[in-house]
């Protein structure tokens, strides 16, 4: 990490804070604040301790390493531009003139570097031996994020495994969580090459070698989250990008090669006839994952640089850090998708829609019901499969990132019949369908020409909400969106008592002023906060189930589920951050932030 850190100092990206901070909340509260500024910077903590156990660690801790745009630059390159890179490789015909072989030979000789490559011998990460009962997973400041969660976890891990045969290998970034000094749990998301591998492994009946690097390049975390189709090693895309191969070296205790410049590398096995219960984690949707049993591996070694850097990221409500990775990877998957939809100009996944959960997407629309084509297109490939609310434009719709003038394009052509809801796979960590990992897709199909009339009556907030609590008390709290678009939206908040589809019914006499509703809940929302609706938003609704129609109005039940809604599974709380640690941190002087701001990103 040092060259990184070198790098973000050099180009006024970094923070250095010598007060002393506990890994557990203090330093995560830290950068969650950090990273929601307009100026974010990565932090390096120096004096890092753990109150709890009286202990005071000599490793610095840094995050937010990709804390904006620059930093995404620095570290990965022009996302456009190494997908325009892509797609040169994709559209490459065979060579008819001489000129036309020579750029065709140095595109194809630069592939070379797309290959790992490994090294005999030790490597810095392995400069720090430790084996057997000296490997402690203590002696590594790993952070306690939020007061919920079970435990620490490692949020930076570059998680290496391999197929039982060793053709395939495959690097993934996933939450581990510490049981003891020698066991880690791994959140192997059912979807992911490592849970394939691991199937591999129980069904042959053999232990399943596994090596987790922290630090080093962070080009390493973003290749570890890349959306790369299935066997293809996540390295590859690192040698790729950087035009170098990624220099290997063979774990100490085990046969997975791993990159030579990591700050730390935990090795072990994991028994595949074992299981733990993982969790609670307050994840990147800004809710609590629950509680479920994963595998865990069983640590053998933990090497390490002379003076390691340990990295670390903190997820939770947005915008965080992941918002700036994500939006690279759109740039430079693109040309990846459009083998697969080769009618897609553009997309976009904001991240308070938590980026699976909403995409924006303009299509060069051909014919009747292309849209709908596009959706099922989606669906049905990779990573995209798990997107839960897919909206689609023309090419004459404004820029996707023009926040207003495409909602405004959008709710211009909205139209009820040109809905499609059906159900399919959906993210490990949505938390409201009504089935573990499978929930309602909605599809909007705003291809067509702008609607001619309101078909309403408008009325002013006040007036809209008073006559809404003369028909009931839920009512709290009104604000109206897009008023000048055919499709007004209208957002109450209310006091939940019932399922919201009796709510509906009762407003039934209001609808001749209403076009779309939301409703949310009235004691962890601001309706005047857009921001955070969208969030709330995309994270509660199971279109399946939160999705009523009548006539020309659409409502969406926004609010948590619970017997009301026949919800039979937990509810996860919010990822919220501990009043007494950001209050003392602001006691202290070591976070400048206000209540405004604490309310504006419901901290």
């Amino acid at each position: 990490m040092k060259e990184a850190i070198e790098l973000l100092k050099k180009n006024n990206l970094l923070k250095i804070i010598d007060d002393e901070l506990d890994i557990y909340l203090e330093i995560p509260h830290v950068a969650y604040v950090e990273v929601k500024t307009d100026d974010s910077k990565a932090i390096l903590f120096t004096n890092v301790v753990d109150r709890k156990n009286n202990k005071k660690f000599d490793i610095p801790v840094l995050m937010n390493v990709f804390c904006n745009e620059k930093a995404v630059e620095l570290f990965i390159g022009d996302g456009d531009k190494i997908g325009n890179e892509i797609q040169s490789l994709l559209k490459m015909k065979p060579p008819t003139t001489f000129s036309e072989k020579l750029s065709t030979f140095g595109k194809l000789f630069a592939l070379k570097n797309t290959i790992p490559k490994k090294n005999k011998g030790k490597g810095e990460c392995q400069e720090v031996i430790k084996l057997g009962s000296d490997a402690k997973l203590s002696d590594l400041p790993i952070l306690t994020t939020w007061e919920q969660d079970g435990g620490p976890f490692i949020t930076m891990g570059q998680v290496y495994t391999t197929s039982l045969n060793g053709e395939l290998k495959n690097l993934g970034m996933y939450r581990l969580q510490v049981y003891s000094d020698n066991t880690l749990g791994l959140h192997w998301q059912i979807h992911k090459d490592s849970n394939h591998f691991f199937h591999e492994f129980k069904k042959a009946g053999k232990k399943m070698p596994v090596s987790i690097g922290i630090g080093g390049d962070p080009m390493y975390i973003w290749c570890g989250q890349a959306p790369l189709p299935i066997g293809i090693f996540e390295l590859m895309l690192y040698g790729f990008v950087k035009n170098k191969s990624a220099q290997l070296v063979k774990s100490i205790t085990n046969d997975i090669w791993v990159p030579k410049d990591n700050d730390f590398i935990i090795e072990g096995f994991v028994d595949p006839s074992k299981m733990r219960i993982e969790g609670p984690f307050g994840d990147h949707t800004g809710y609590y994952t629950l509680e479920e049993e994963y595998p865990f591996m069983e640590i053998t070694a933990i090497t390490s640089k002379a003076k390691p850097t340990f990295l670390a990221t903190v997820v939770g409500k947005p915008p965080l850090e992941d918002k700036y990775m994500g939006h690279a990877t759109e740039r430079i998957f693109l040309p990846l998708l459009k083998t697969t939809a080769p009618d897609l100009i553009d997309y976009y996944m904001p991240e308070n829609g938590v980026f699976h959960n909403l995409i924006l997407a303009k299509i060069k629309t051909l014919y009747p019901g292309h849209a709908s084509q596009m959706m099922h297109a989606f669906w049905g490939v990779g990573q995209m499969s798990f997107v839960k609310h897919a909206v689609f434009v023309n090419e004459d719709a404004p820029l996707l990132t023009d926040h207003q003038g495409i909602m405004k394009h959008i709710l211009n052509r909205l139209n009820i019949d040109d809905m499609l809801v059906t159900k399919g796979v959906v993210d490990a960590l949505d938390h409201s369908s009504p089935k573990f990992a499978v929930g309602g897709k909605l599809g909007l199909d705003c291809t067509g020409d702008e609607i001619t009339e309101l078909g309403i009556i408008l009325l002013k907030d006040n007036e809209l909400l008073e006559r809404m609590k003369a028909i009931t008390s839920e009512v709290k709290d009104l604000k109206q969106y897009f008023t000048d678009t055919k499709n007004p939206i209208a957002v109450i908040s209310v006091e939940k008592t019932r399922n919201q589809k009796y709510l509906f019914e009762d407003l039934k006499p209001l609808f001749e002023h209403i076009k779309i509703l939301i409703i949310v809940e009235n004691n962890k929302n601001d309706v005047n906060n857009s921001y955070m609706l969208v969030w709330r938003v995309a994270n509660n609704i199971d279109s399946n189930r939160d999705l009523f129609i009548d006539g020309h109005t659409m409502c969406l039940d926004a609010t948590n589920k619970n017997a009301f809604d026949n919800f039979n599974r937990r509810w996860p709380d919010d990822v919220d951050c501990t009043k007494e640690v950001i209050e003392s941190l602001r006691q202290r002087k070591i976070i400048d932030v206000s209540d405004e701001f604490i309310n504006k990103f419901y901290l």
